[in-house]
């Protein structure tokens, strides 16, 4: 009877929306017998969210929210019925929670408690996507690796259509038109600067991938070795052709930040890293300073100490010149005074915008939604407090990270290094953007997810190793 139900609704919609519920009922269906299908589909889909203003009806959630709620539902239904723990034993737990605890008081503060709490909710969701993954991710079905491989799918689409976009479309808003006859890539985003974002966490965990087989290459010293190379190393030029066609200076120079802390941590011994970290920075400068980037890309680098400058630019002469630079200090400048006023808790987590009116400077009337700069904009809206508990979120998760590449071996310590660089990545770019959009706090939740296993697991290698040295002597 359910069934038939069910057929004769979807033969009343038109074809379109027949298509779209008939896949809806299949998603949900499959989410409650394995809900890490259920997240991987809120994973492919979730990016698309910008895409959803065209859609002729829109609903309460995105298409990913709505999928990730079913999950979390199933998820659930499955952890009570099996009498699981719901929250796992883990290095990352504890400063996820502390940092949502201190944000949350703000909420009595918040002009907008809606704003307040969608933005609660994603770090909520960040959560459980990483407690999901710690359960569902490391089963006889479902390994680790199979985020990382869905992550690398989605990235490579959005690359591909970026590229597309860039170099074939021949259209696109007049403000991402570049060098006369190119348009900035932006793939699902709408933006490119979270385009070029999410194309520098693919492109270093591909690194990452791309390291393992390079080790293997060289222990095996086999044609065939070589040749599994080729698949990562083609993954990174993909993937670091989209991010250079996004033109996003803040992702370009994140993920030369993360490429380095890769580096850094890749060799066993601390001053072999050192050293490479010095060379790739000296041969970076010297690219930049012997004219060997081309004459844009340098532009477009150099433009960035502009950012340096003073913060008040109540008395810039505003040109086309520095109108993008001065708008995003403007911004800089209203969250500051945000938090001078507001200096403990501030003004309610994801008020920035709706706060703005009352600190917006002259010629600077519209929020754009935050202030182009994460650690200002948490200083603003949840305060010295807030701030200080995100700030240690990630030197814990970066320390837990570096600590996993000096106790895994093989393909776990490569993603690590993958994942380190992902995290100084995400700590460079938020200086001057706001990167937890189009649903990518999915993404990161799954990849925290993935650091917590790869660090019990080799928490729980070193023991047994250090177990059975005492038994030997």
């Amino acid at each position: 009877m359910t069934a038939l139900a069910i057929g004769l609704a979807l033969a009343a919609l038109p074809v379109g929306w027949a298509l779209v519920a008939l896949t809806a009922v299949i998603l949900t269906v499959l989410a409650f017998v394995e809900p890490m299908v259920g997240l991987a589909a809120a994973l492919v889909i979730g990016p698309l969210k910008p895409l959803e203003i065209y859609l002729p009806v829109h609903l309460p959630l995105d298409a990913g929210q709505i999928v990730l709620l079913v999950t979390l539902a199933a998820w659930f239904a499955h952890t009570v019925a099996h009498r699981r723990r719901l929250l796992p034993a883990g290095p990352l737990l504890v400063p996820l929670l502390i940092f949502v605890g201190a944000a949350s008081l703000s909420l009595p503060s918040a002009l907008s408690m809606g704003d307040a709490l969608t933005e609660l909710a994603k770090w909520a969701q960040m959560i459980l996507v990483m407690v999901l993954v710690v359960r569902q991710a490391d089963t006889a079905r479902w390994r680790w690796h199979t985020i990382i491989a869905i992550v690398l799918g989605v990235a490579t689409f959005q690359a591909l259509v970026g590229i597309w976009q860039f170099a074939f479309k021949g259209s696109g808003p007049a403000h991402f038109e570049i060098l006369g006859r190119f348009y900035r890539a932006y793939g699902s985003f709408e933006q490119p600067n979270p385009y070029g974002g999410f194309m520098s966490i693919g492109l270093l965990l591909a690194a990452g991938l791309a390291i393992f087989a390079a080790e293997q290459a060289l222990r095996e010293r086999t044609l065939a070795a070589v040749g599994r190379l080729t698949g990562p190393v083609g993954l990174c030029a993909l993937l670091g052709a989209a991010l250079v066609m996004s033109w996003s200076r803040g992702a370009w120079l994140g993920a030369a930040a993360g490429g380095l802390a890769i580096l850094l941590a890749w060799p066993r011994r601390w001053w072999v890293g050192v050293g490479l970290v010095a060379g790739g920075a000296a041969v970076g400068l010297l690219a930049l300073q012997m004219g060997a980037l081309p004459a844009s890309v340098a532009d477009r680098l150099m433009g960035f100490t502009e950012l340096t400058q003073t913060f008040d630019v109540r008395g810039v002469d505003i040109t086309s010149a520095n109108y993008a630079v001065t708008e995003r200090l403007a911004h800089w400048q209203a969250a500051q005074e945000m938090a001078r006023f507001h200096p403990w808790v501030g003004i309610g987590f994801g008020n920035y915008a709706a706060v703005y009116p009352d600190y917006a400077l002259m010629n600077w009337p519209e929020p754009l939604g935050h202030a182009h700069n994460y650690y200002l904009n948490l200083l603003a809206e949840i305060g010295v407090i807030g701030l200080a508990a995100y700030l240690a979120l990630w030197v814990v998760v970066i320390a837990v990270t570096w600590r996993t590449t000096r106790r895994s071996e093989g393909l776990p310590r490569a993603m690590a290094l993958g994942l380190l660089g992902v995290w100084v990545y995400l700590c460079v770019h938020q200086m001057v953007d706001y990167l937890y959009v189009a649903n990518l706090h999915m993404h990161f939740g799954a990849l925290l997810g993935v650091l917590a296993i790869l660090a019990m697991r080799a928490g729980v290698q070193e023991k047994t190793e250090q177990n059975r040295r005492h038994g030997e002597a």
